[in-house]
């Protein structure tokens, strides 16, 4: 049974078997994997494997990425002297839902299923509802899935559109996008006004569902019926009734799905059934946002916060150990200590600093920050314990300190007699304040030991209950508190 608040580390499948492969001196697919590698993570404390980019890439999609010289910086800092065989092409331009011949087979998907729920693990992979790539079946045999247009509109505004060759003849379809940025040219957009869209992407799911426990799905809000009109205007009919997720959720019971969302539509992916949805507001607080920022983002609906992803790094953001400087260790340790669902990327456990483009197929080998690494080893054993999953969450009131006490923000988790104490500072100077400790368990004094440098503190119940917990915390740091009475 999957537990309340999990954790999921992401694997950059393509590239990852390739570092694989290098190691080996071999190819490595899916069925290759060193159960080592497997059972690694899963001591680790990780209970969902998202294995990123598993399914069969557009080859015109392939064309355009090794062509697109917008992106060749991206490359190269990514993989120094990158050839063209090396783009793999976007992992989010699928042709079919169907491993990629580089990655493996359905037995080797389902065989790597097995292995992970022999350890307690379970696999989630991409669903990609808003376009296929160019390539797809559906483009020549049901084009009326995808958003079309008249010549006349293809004349107006040709980059909006390709022209494409059907069982009926040319068409004009529209490349996908969300509505505040160009259209992405190496994909399709697909018609959700359409109820054999609907069906047809629902079908899709189910087959994926077949081979795997969960599914990460790419820009999900797009698809919503009152977004996907606003985008695509008079070029759509009017909508089905009904929400599409609401009826992918009912379709597919137990079926755990992960949405990427923005624009303040979380709660409403909730509602419709969505197990997690993205909360890219915290990440962007904590990047860099106030410490008042992050407090009050905090103190939402207690339903919405445990079905939060919280992560500080994804294949869409800048690598963590690039990006958050001397805020990365309270970033760290509120993203692993918070309620909901507990998002780790590959690499992010090293200290990588080079973001790889969804593009590319390899990747080059970083030094390994073993000051950083022994820091996330340290925090993973901690939040393994029961309390951090099954506990109750509160989040604490932080009183009377010096000028920079606003700084820190405090939280708590308690489980029968267990109680661990968060307190993090994301500001740049050091911060002293008072933090109130409620619902201490039994004694008359208490010792703090911090589980991340092994300090203790003693303060007694009458001190607690006075004045609250004294915390005087340098910029950037946190204390992970284990309260033990005596």
């Amino acid at each position: 049974m999957l537990r309340p608040h999990p954790h999921l580390y992401e694997i950059n499948t393509w590239p990852w078997l390739e570092s694989l492969s290098r190691r080996a001196g071999r190819p490595i697919r899916l069925g290759d994997v060193p159960d080592a590698e497997w059972s690694r993570l899963r001591d680790c404390g990780i209970d969902l494997i998202y294995l990123m980019g598993i399914w069969q890439r557009s080859r015109i999609g392939r064309d355009m990425a090794r062509a697109e010289t917008m992106l060749y910086q991206a490359y190269t800092e990514a993989l120094p002297g990158w050839q063209p065989r090396d783009i793999a092409g976007s992992a989010y331009c699928i042709s079919d839902y169907e491993p990629d011949a580089r990655i493996g087979t359905w037995d080797e998907l389902d065989a790597v299923r097995a292995t992970l729920h022999d350890r307690g693990m379970r696999l989630v992979v991409d669903f990609v509802p808003n376009h296929t790539g160019f390539d797809h079946q559906w483009i020549a045999e049901h084009p009326d899935r995808y958003v079309c247009a008249t010549e006349d509109a293809f004349r107006r505004s040709p980059a909006l559109f390709r022209q494409v060759e059907t069982r009926d003849g040319p068409r004009y379809i529209a490349c996908g996008r969300d509505p505040y940025f160009p259209p992405w040219v190496d994909v399709a957009q697909l018609n959700y006004a359409n109820p054999d869209t609907r069906a047809s992407m629902i079908d899709a799911l189910r087959r994926v569902a077949r081979h795997a426990d969960g599914a990460r799905c790419d820009m999900a809000m797009l698809v919503l019926s009152d977004v996907f009109p606003r985008t695509w205007g008079e070029l759509v009919g009017p909508m089905p009734p009904g929400e599409f997720w609401a009826d992918a959720v009912a379709a597919l019971p137990g079926f755990l799905l992960l949405a990427e969302v923005y624009w303040d539509l979380e709660w409403r992916l909730q509602q419709l059934g969505f197990d997690f949805t993205y909360d890219k507001r915290l990440y962007d607080h904590m990047l860099r946002g106030s410490a008042d920022d992050v407090r009050a983002h905090l103190a939402a609906d207690q339903g919405f916060q445990r079905r939060s992803a919280r992560f500080i790094e994804n294949h869409d953001e800048p690598r963590s150990a690039a990006a958050f400087g001397g805020r990365l260790v309270p970033a760290a340790v509120a993203m692993s200590t918070l309620p909901g669902l507990r998002f780790y990327h590959e690499g992010q456990f090293d200290g990588r600093r080079a973001r790889v483009p969804v593009q590319l197929g390899a990747a080059a080998d970083e030094p390994i920050d073993l000051t950083l690494r022994a820091f996330y080893d340290r925090l993973l054993g901690v939040v393994n314990d029961p309390v951090f999953h099954t506990g109750e969450w509160q989040l604490l009131p932080v009183g009377e300190g010096d000028e920079y006490g606003r700084q820190l923000i405090a939280w708590r988790w308690a489980l029968a007699g267990e109680r661990r104490l968060v307190v993090v500072n994301f500001g740049a100077t050091e911060a002293q304040a008072r933090v109130t400790v409620a619902d201490l368990p039994d004694g008359d004094a208490f010792v703090f030991e911090d589980l991340l440098d092994g300090r203790r503190y003693r303060w007694t119940r009458g001190e607690l209950d006075a004045s609250g917990l004294y915390v005087q915390l340098a910029p950037g740091r946190a204390h992970l508190f284990r309260v033990m009475g005596q």
